[in-house]
């Protein structure tokens, strides 16, 4: 990817950041639904993802962690990767970076699918995974 690339690419997140600030997913016909929840019912592990990113835009730390706690959790991590692969891009240079063991990784996997398979799960706790679940407490 090129300089060029990286900044339309910055460019566009921009643009999706503020249309996420300023329409709510959750009433705005603007952003899709999750195909996997419209087709099927069930939550996959991104279920509320853009409902939380929209709440923590306004602020509501609680509320974005309430729709999909592990992407709050993982948002950090993501926007890391981001911005240091950008700067590759740009400067040829990355930020500083650590290795991570293999086993990690595919512990990661299995949190990931472990939680879109909770989630799902009709009972307490597991039904404070649902988007929204931690609200009702």
């Amino acid at each position: 990817m090129t300089g060029k690339l990286v900044l339309l690419a910055g460019a566009a997140a921009v643009a999706v950041v503020v249309l996420l600030r300023l329409f709510d997913p959750a009433a705005s016909l603007l952003f899709p639904p999750c195909p996997l929840y419209y087709f099927t019912g069930l939550y996959c592990p991104g279920c509320g993802s853009l409902r939380a990113f929209h709440q923590l835009l306004q602020g509501n730390l609680s509320a974005a962690f309430a729709m999909n706690p592990l992407a709050m959790v993982a948002l950090p991590f993501v926007l890391y990767g981001s911005a240091s692969y950008a700067r590759f891009q740009l400067q040829g240079r990355f930020l500083p970076r650590w290795f991570i063991p293999p086993g990690w990784i595919w512990t990661l996997g299995a949190v990931i699918v472990l939680y879109g398979v909770a989630r799902n799960l009709p009972f307490y706790p597991f039904s404070l995974l649902a988007p929204g679940g931690m609200l009702r407490l």
